[in-house]
Parts: structure tokens; C-alpha cells; sequence
């Protein structure tokens, strides 16, 4: 419809209404469709983005695990640094699964319902669109077409008024000028009132018009909102199914309600708060500190035993005057904790073939009268000892034991405090000497 340009025509302009104008809410029908593709893509992408975080979380786990694994900190503390790499191999997998739900479940939900609204057509566009446009052409029709012959009337009106008022002014400009006769006055004049008749013959079928649209606006209102609240309903559906989708995307994403993510940091926060300064620095005491075992130098008499020791130390290439034989164990550990079985830094070399002197061959040792000794003068008898801790033999040549298990002390303990020894089933091995104590007989 034309306006005069009146401020209060401007509610009405471009309004649904108007012909054609229904387009737009037809339009809204395609505009759901690409909506839905436009919702998997978004969140397609968020899986994208949980995907990556979740491999850069793996990969910053396992980076920083073996920094930390040979870097110089230790105990409780050490263990609460990994606790991040434990966390974060767990977040990880949550937001694996989340990647999952996005990528699959909810993109998928979001497809078959696409599928379920929408129709295609063989000639191309959807069958709900072609619906809705033909509802709203088939209720507008009518009135369009009484529309068009109100417009038509109301030309013709407002042009009889034009030549009215045309015909008045040189009626007027005749009678003012004196050199025009009666007679072409009078025919001024009755151009006047032939315009003036035609002109309220114009009025009354434009008022007709105007009168016969008026009667059919409720008709035309009614049909027009009947197809539009087809249009809602449908509308309503999608409204409310995308925020059905969100919502399911938003539990998706609110790994904050999901158990495994809380018991992810109440761990982490546990473990934290587990370390322990005072324990570190003990642990740091005994294993690398004063609180370490030591074979304190005493004196010590000559004895044969004493000449092999020495003997042996020389076939392992070192000085004599480098030699220190260290008994009597004196333990300062007083918290239970076990010394460590290395108390120095050298390695303990395993050739005990190369213990022995050239002229002193290994003796087979008589145990508790059991087995001959090939040279029944060198012939030497176990002493009897308790352990004082369990200890788990690292290699195939050392002896496992618990707290309170009795062996036989076979040999004199070497520069690097280890002894040879016999279990109770027999097994021969070596074991840490600062980790038994002469047993007393009750």
C-alpha cells in the first residue's frame, strides 16, 4: 500500500499484511533447515577443538612425567607433581568422550530430526516451503485482487479531482479577465460542473471499493493467520527441539557434574596436600644424609682372615695402603626406616672368582656339619644372624628376606658392606650387612 508519509503510517509499512509479504515467514522455513546444518557444524567444530586439547593434555602428560621421573626432586612432593600428569591423563579421556557426544550423538540427533521436518522435493526445495507459500497465495488472493480494484478507483477518483480542479481554475482566470466573452465563461462554467459531477461519481465507486475490501479483511485475516499458525507450530517444534539439543550439549560440556571429573581433583587435591616436608627431609637424612648406615673404622688384630681380605683387594687392583676392613656396624637410623644396602658410591662388581688369591682357591664351606670341605683345614662354620628389615634382592646373586628371618653369615662383609649368606632353604647369595644383626641365642 502507497503512504502519504504521515509518521503514524509507519506501524503499518512493509507489514505482513501487505501483498507478498508473507514471504518472509515462508522463508523462515528454509532458514530451519540451514539452521540445523549450521548447529552441527558448530558444535562439529567444539569437537575439533576437545579432540586437540585432549591429545595436547596426553602429550604434556607423558613430556613432563619423564622430566619429572629423572629430575632431582623426591618424595611426597615428587609424587604430588605427578598427581598433574595422572589428572591430566584422566581429563583427557573425559574430554575424549566429550569430543565423542558431539562429534557423534548430538550432531547425529540434530541430522534425524533434519531428516524428520524437512522433505525435499524431486523439483528441488522442500515440500513444507511449497505448502506454507501456497497456503498464504491461496488466502491472499481474494483480497489482493479487491485491493487492486480499490487502487484502481481511487486513480480514478483522485484524477476526476485533478480535472476538477483544473476546470475551477480557468473557470476563474475566464471570469477575471475582461477580454473574455459570456459565452466562453459559460463554457468554463460547465466544464466545472461536468468534472464536478464526474468526480462524485468516482467518489462513490471508490468508497464502494473501499467498503466492498473492508468487508472482506476478517475473511482475508482469518485464512491468513490459519496458514500462519501452521507456520508457528512448526516453528515451535524447532525452537523448542534446539533448545532440547542445547541443553544436552550443555550436560555434555559440564564435566563439573560428571563423577569421574570431581574425583579427577578431589585425587589431585588429596595428593597435594599428602606431601610432606618433614618426610622428604628424613627420607633425604637416612638415604643421602647422616641418618646413612656406617662401617666405622676400628682396630682390628692380624689373622689370616684379615691377609685373604687383603689378598683379594689386591687381585681387584687396588693399593694396600687403600685397604680399610670396616666392621662393627653402627646404624644411626632410629625410625625404623632401612639404610640404604649401597653405602658407597662406587658399583659392587660381581667376579668373586677374582676374590680369591692364586694361591687360595674357593673352599666348599662345612654348615653346621653338613657337606666336606675339600681342605678340611680351611674349613669355616656360619655365624648365625637375624634380619632387621625386609629386604628384595635386585639381582639373581642376592638373597630376599623379611624382618626377623634368621641366615648364616658366610664370609666377612667387603669394602662396600655387602656379606655372603645362606638361607634357611639353602639359597647362597649376598645380602646388605647393615641390614642383620648377630642373632642372640634365648
Amino acid at each position: 500500500m502507497s503512504s502519504n508519509g504521515d509518521l503514524s503510517d509507519l506501524g503499518s509499512f512493509d507489514s505482513f499484511w501487505e501483498p507478498g509479504n508473507y514471504k518472509r515467514t515462508v522463508k523462515r522455513i528454509d532458514d530451519g533447515h540451514r539452521l540445523c546444518n549450521e548447529l552441527v557444524s558448530c558444535f562439529q567444530e567444539r569437537a575439533k577443538i576437545e579432540k586437540s586439547y585432549a591429545l595436547q593434555l596426553s602429550d604434556w602428560a607423558k613430556r613432563w612425567r619423564g622430566v619429572v621421573e629423572k629430575g632431582p626432586q623426591y618424595g611426597t612432593l615428587e609424587k604430588a607433581w605427578h598427581a598433574f600428569m595422572q589428572a591430566a591423563d584422566r581429563l583427557s579421556e573425559l574430554h575424549q568422550e566429550l569430543r565423542e557426544r558431539l562429534a557423534g550423538e548430538d550432531s547425529e540427533k540434530v541430522r534425524n530430526w533434519q531428516k524428520d521436518a524437512f522433505h525435499r522435493q524431486m523439483i528441488g526445495g522442500f515440500k513444507e516451503t511449497k505448502d506454507t507459500e501456497d497456503g498464504f497465495r491461496k488466502a491472499q488472493k481474494p483480497w489482493v485482487r479487491k485491493l487492486k480494484e480499490l487502487e484502481s478507483s481511487k486513480k480514478s477518483y483522485h484524477q476526476a479531482r485533478k480535472e476538477e480542479w483544473t476546470a475551477v481554475t480557468r473557470e476563474t482566470h475566464a471570469k477575471a479577465d475582461p477580454t473574455k466573452s459570456q459565452e466562453e465563461v459559460r463554457k468554463y462554467t460547465a466544464r466545472v460542473e461536468r468534472c464536478s459531477q464526474e468526480a462524485e461519481r468516482a467518489k462513490e465507486r471508490y468508497e464502494k471499493a473501499l467498503d466492498e475490501l473492508n468487508r472482506c479483511n476478517p475473511r482475508y485475516i482469518e485464512d491468513m493467520e490459519q496458514v500462519f499458525d501452521l507456520t508457528q507450530e512448526a516453528e515451535r517444534r524447532r525452537l523448542r527441539f534446539f533448545k532440547e539439543v542445547l541443553l544436552d550439549i550443555h550436560t555434555h560440556l559440564d564435566l563439573s557434574s560428571r563423577e569421574g571429573f570431581k574425583d579427577l581433583y578431589r585425587d589431585l587435591g588429596q595428593t597435594i596436600r599428602a606431601a610432606n616436608d618433614t618426610e622428604d627431609l628424613r627420607w633425604w637424612r637416612n638415604t643421602h644424609g647422616p641418618g646413612m648406615s656406617m662401617n666405622w673404622p676400628q682396630y682390628e688384630e692380624w689373622s689370616p682372615e684379615a691377609s685373604r681380605s687383603i689378598s683379594r683387594k689386591e687381585r681387584g687392583g687396588h693399593s694396600e695402603e687403600n685397604v680399610v676392613t670396616l666392621t662393627n656396624i653402627v646404624s644411626s637410623v632410629g625410625d625404623g626406616v632401612p639404610p640404604s644396602p649401597i653405602t658407597q658410591e662406587t658399583t659392587r662388581v660381581k667376579d668373586y672368582s677374582s676374590d680369591w688369591s692364586d694361591e687360595e682357591s674357593p673352599k666348599k664351606l662345612a654348615l653346621n656339619g653338613v657337606g666336606e670341605a675339600e681342605d678340611e683345614e680351611e674349613q669355616v662354620e656360619g655365624v648365625r644372624v637375624r634380619a632387621l628389615y625386609d629386604y628384595s634382592g635386585q639381582e639373581a646373586d642376592e638373597l630376599s628376606f623379611k624382618a626377623g628371618e634368621e641366615l648364616l653369615k658366610l664370609g666377612e662383609e667387603d669394602e662396600q658392606g655387602w656379606c655372603k649368606g645362606q638361607l634357611s632353604s639353602g639359597q647362597v647369595g649376598l645380602y646388605p650387612a647393615n641390614y642383620v644383626q648377630v642373632a642372640t641365642s634365648s
